[in-house]
């Protein structure tokens, strides 16, 4: 899938939290040109599709214009999409659309095989919103491995946000100092799989309010670092904390390194590499932050500097910020365009 001069046709698959960020996201970072959503499939009706992509309680109102041209179409910045409403992946008819690229955002996709419903209805390649199976073709953090994209992998994983924070800081870390061992705890916002008021579902702690307390929730975000980062596998493991804001999280990382060092080092290597090969994708702030002020912030990660502190030469501690919808939906972007590259 070349560049050319003409944009790659996408269409998103499930247009949700991630699925709005992304569209957005593609608008006002300029990608227009390279990128055009020519589809969106979402069950909910049009109106309320057209609503919820123009008002955004965390990111605001859409910079453009959206309007319903009719029951199946959309016009967003004069760009006319085509909405459909089907719940079966296996009839999709992407071809009749001409659609090159199908960012799939459902989040309820995770394996290579529900993904070949999008290859079979015409589409040359799929990008996921979420980590997948080892069956994919490959699975990106865009400014760690992006440059093991080949032309013959259809079926991309974009990993988590999470992973997408993390991984290229532990890179970092790793290749400067070495990393023993280590423990991370996602301290994640609330997100829509968890209730408003106790509710029920299948795990016990998600049907406590959301608004209410920390829960506590499994991840996998271990598998993941062992999946992209072989050398560190079995020498992390993570826990995942759900608190009640609505968006931007934190990575709280403990590593013990092999070599000593001081939070001044740790600090000017993050800076090093924020200025130069990671621009754009790792940032770092000395400033007295909250989480709202990364708020739409599309960094995959930003190290406070701040909060850096390493005991007994080794034992580093430090804190990640990173908007866990812009960031990803902005790394989705960044995949897609060296996806079309090749």
């Amino acid at each position: 899938m070349p560049e050319s001069s003409q944009p790659v046709r996408v269409a998103i698959n499930g247009f949700g939290r991630i699925g709005r960020c992304v569209l957005r996201a593609l608008y006002e970072n300029g990608y227009r040109e390279q990128l055009q959503v020519v589809a969106v499939n979402e069950l909910a009706d049009i109106e309320t599709i057209s609503y919820m992509l123009r008002y955004d309680s965390t990111h605001g109102r859409f910079p453009g214009t959206v309007e319903v041209v009719d029951e199946r179409h959309l016009l967003v910045n004069g760009d006319r999409i085509c909405v459909r409403h089907e719940a079966d992946s296996a009839r999709h008819d992407w071809a009749a659309l001409n659609v090159d690229l199908v960012l799939e955002c459902s989040g309820q996709i995770k394996t290579r095989s529900e993904c070949e419903s999008h290859l079979s209805g015409g589409a040359s390649k799929v990008l996921i919103s979420n980590p997948a199976d080892s069956e994919v073709d490959n699975t990106i953090i865009y400014g760690l491995n992006h440059h093991t994209l080949s032309p013959e992998q259809t079926i991309v994983s974009n990993g988590s946000c999470s992973t997408n924070c993390l991984l290229p800081l532990l890179t970092l870390l790793n290749k400067e100092f070495g990393i023993e061992a280590g423990v991370t705890t996602t301290i994640h916002s609330a997100m829509n799989d968890q209730p408003v008021i106790d509710a029920y579902h299948s795990d016990l702690r998600r049907t406590r309010s959301a608004v209410q307390s920390i829960i506590p929730v499994d991840t996998s975000l271990p598998l993941g670092i062992a999946r992209l980062m072989p050398e560190l596998a079995g020498k992390i493991e993570s826990l995942h904390v759900r608190v009640p804001t609505i968006n931007v999280s934190a990575l709280d990382i403990s590593l013990q390194l092999k070599s000593a060092t001081d939070a001044a080092a740790v600090n000017a290597l993050i800076q090093r590499a924020a200025s130069s090969e990671l621009q754009g994708i790792l940032g770092i702030t000395g400033e007295a932050h909250a989480s709202i002020d990364f708020n739409h912030d599309p960094r995959s990660g930003v190290v406070d500097a701040t909060q850096t502190r390493v005991s007994g030469g080794q034992l580093l501690k430090m804190l990640v910020w990173f908007d866990n919808e812009w960031g990803f939906a902005n790394r989705m972007l960044d995949t897609a365009r060296a996806m079309i590259r090749l």
